[in-house]
């Protein structure tokens, strides 16, 4: 079991928790930061190759005070690994998505475990902002018996897509490794009835400002789970909400 390296109870009042230790999966040492105590967890995956800590920075964690506060979540930010896959341009598109493997592992088979050591909770939420949000909803809709509960927040849900500030992660590669980690591909051939009643069950909310670069990637992903019957809560913001002042608003709404 891993022990926090410091914790202390903020002025906010609620305990902020720093882990750190070397993943066997990506073969360095990972940091994270736990705030709360109780309640349910909540896997925050960061934004583009960002900081376990940037959320909190940004002012996103000290959103959720109340209801860390009164143990109805409990947070865990997690760090990035994604310069060492979709954003590691001396490695072929290939490789870059076999990385990307290896990050979901570590979620998987290390911080699973350990959000499990320290709280007893049956519910499992999965969320995150900007690319944090595709994470979010990839693993969510990969393993939707491990999740209770999905927020995507400012999320593109097709790394391939070419925008005018927003690169194809892979360069034009697709093999079915990418087409497995690409929720707008994969979920509308998913015709298992056992895995689709499964995918039913996730409380899923999906946020995206009408602005917003990947506005008509989100409402595909919103078309494809209607097309499937899977509930879901779609909003769309005015403006331009791929920001952090309007990820602060969206998670005392969504959570």
């Amino acid at each position: 079991m891993h022990r926090p390296l410091s914790t202390s109870i903020l002025e906010k009042g609620y305990r902020r928790s720093y882990y750190q230790w070397y993943s066997p999966h990506l073969k360095k040492e990972m940091e994270l930061l736990v705030f709360g105590t109780g309640g349910d967890p909540v896997i925050f995956f960061p934004t583009r190759t960002a900081r376990f800590y940037d959320y909190e920075d940004w002012g996103v964690v000290d959103a959720f005070r109340d209801k860390l506060i009164s143990e109805k979540i409990q947070l865990f930010c997690l760090e990035s690994a994604d310069k060492q896959s979709f954003y590691d341009k001396t490695i072929s598109p290939a490789e870059r998505i076999q990385k990307h493997y290896l990050f979901e592992n570590y979620v998987l088979q290390e911080i699973l475990p350990f959000i499990r050591s320290l709280n007893p909770s049956p519910h499992l939420i999965s969320a995150g902002c900007s690319l944090g949000g595709y994470h979010a909803a990839n693993i969510a809709f990969r393993y939707p018996q491990l999740f209770t509960k999905v927020v995507c927040m400012s999320g593109r849900y097709d790394l391939g897509l070419q925008l005018q500030h927003f690169d194809d992660l892979f360069d034009g590669h697709f093999d079915e490794h990418v087409y497995a980690h690409t929720p707008t591909k994969f979920l509308p051939n998913i015709q298992n009835a056992a895995s689709v009643a499964l995918l039913r069950k996730l409380d899923i909310t999906i946020v995206i400002g009408e602005e917003d670069a990947f506005l008509q990637n989100n409402e595909l992903l919103h078309q494809i789970l209607i097309s499937k019957d899977i509930s879901h809560k779609y909003f769309i913001w005015r403006g331009e909400a791929h920001k952090a002042q309007y990820w602060i608003q969206m998670v005392q709404l969504y959570f």
